[in-house]
């Protein structure tokens, strides 16, 4: 029977034409599901980022009460970041086994538990191998999130999405020291690491109960020869070495300037209480906007370009930070922090697109590198503060700036003689044919 409106006959049965958009079953902005699987990982990343830098804000403290220095207490924050580094890998390729869900599910619930024995430790020693625990179960989450994000969203989404749990990140470590700081000055820092504990637990439980089922993912083997050469594949791939490299750059800058603020501020000419130190953090809300709109800046700018942009925002809140004056540093760790974030976001998200196969693996290698910053910027950090103050610790952050401004520089220049290779090519064999 003729069709009313084009005369063209009508297959009993037949389905209506439709484009990739509507038959693509992934998760994008506006369809069912979308806006839980976001709340869900931004829930996981709050637990995260609160659990894996706990003991940040209380370092001063936790120097008090063990009679310890400051490069000694930093250790309770390198050691979960280090272990979470050394651990990533692995996990993730339990993740391409038993999937991505579980094994976000089984850290968060095991970090979570971990974090509730955490304020009982007897001893720094004890501290700092209860904190190490606790990172590698945090390990499961990140590698496993940015793999789902992947497999689990339209392309055109990924960058946004990413971001939305770089912002979960960055809530959550905002959050974990506000709370820390506060309780800690009430009740004692022990209390304060509790009430994240506590924070995490609730967490995990939105997380596994707002998280989609995945659709896309397929299960792959655990043969260790499988695994290397897929980890070789990546790191013989000059861009993705390089976003690594930016990534572990940029976290020094980061790992170093928390970890020490806290120092600074308790200290003369600032002399200000732990609770108000602890707030401090609330400059990570920048954080959670600059990542959010990353997506937006690379559209505009380019990889490159926000990039730059990034590392600017960075130098310039470093520089600023400098002053002995509470304006002059909070507006610096602003630009840090959304300098930092940025750049995160961007390098991140970069990885997930460039990496065709093995995508859980090379997200574990970025966050491998990137916890490894973290853990070299927290110890380093605190080592230049005792030494040369803040303007050591700032040393050492506008240094690893330089690497991230020369790493891109590289990689600007590699493309365009990429670029150049094609029409070298074609005019030659032109030549030679004439």
């Amino acid at each position: 029977m003729p069709s009313a409106s084009t005369g063209a006959p009508t297959t009993v049965g037949a389905l209506p034409s439709q484009s990739p958009e509507t038959t693509d079953s992934r998760h994008a902005p506006g369809l069912p599901g979308y806006r839980r699987m976001s709340f869900a990982l931004f829930a996981a990343g709050v637990a995260t980022f609160a659990l894996l830098y706990s003991t940040q804000a209380l370092l001063p403290a936790v120097s008090d009460d063990f009679g310890v220095t400051a490069s000694a207490a930093s250790w309770t924050v390198s050691a979960a970041t280090g272990a979470l580094a050394l651990c990533v890998l692995p996990l993730s390729a339990l993740s391409e086994r038993f999937g991505r869900v579980r094994l976000m599910t089984v850290s968060l619930v095991v970090a979570a538990v971990v974090g509730l024995l955490v304020p009982f430790a007897p001893s720094l020693e004890w501290l700092v191998a209860l904190r190490a625990v606790q990172g590698a179960a945090l390990a499961g989450v990140p590698a496993s999130a940015m793999a789902y994000l992947a497999e689990e969203v339209r392309p055109k989404a990924l960058i946004a999405a990413i971001g939305l749990f770089v912002a979960g990140n960055s809530i959550g470590g905002m959050s974990g020291r506000i709370v820390t700081g506060w309780v800690a000055q009430l009740w004692g820092w022990r209390a304060g690491l509790a009430a994240v504990g506590l924070m995490a637990v609730v967490c995990t439980l939105a997380c596994r109960l707002l998280l989609p089922k995945a659709r896309h993912f397929v299960p792959g083997s655990l043969n260790p020869r499988e695994l290397a050469r897929t980890v070789r594949g990546h790191l013989a791939d000059p861009l993705l070495m390089r976003l690594y490299a930016i990534g572990a750059l940029f976290m020094t800058v980061f790992g170093a300037v928390y970890t020490v603020i806290g120092y600074r501020l308790v200290e003369a000419p600032f002399s200000l209480p732990q609770g108000i130190v602890g707030s401090i953090f609330l400059v990570y809300l920048v954080g959670t906007v600059s990542s959010a709109a990353a997506g937006k800046l690379v559209g505009r700018l380019g990889r490159r370009g926000a990039l730059y942009l990034a590392v600017g925002t960075t130098t310039a809140g470093l520089l600023l930070s400098l002053a002995d004056s509470l304006t002059a540093v909070l507006l610096g760790l602003v630009l840090i922090t959304a300098g930092f974030f940025a750049g995160h976001a961007v390098a991140s998200s970069s990885v997930s697109r460039t990496a065709k196969t093995g995508r859980a693996q090379a997200s574990a290698l970025y966050q491998s590198a990137y916890y490894l910053g973290s853990s070299a910027g927290g110890t380093l950090g605190a080592i230049a503060f005792h030494s040369g103050g803040w303007a050591g610790t700032v040393l050492l952050g506008l240094l690893s700036v330089l690497g991230v401004v020369s790493i891109t520089l590289y990689g600007s220049y590699a493309a365009r003689a990429q670029e150049r290779r094609p029409v070298l090519a074609t005019t030659s064999v032109t030549a030679v044919r004439h």
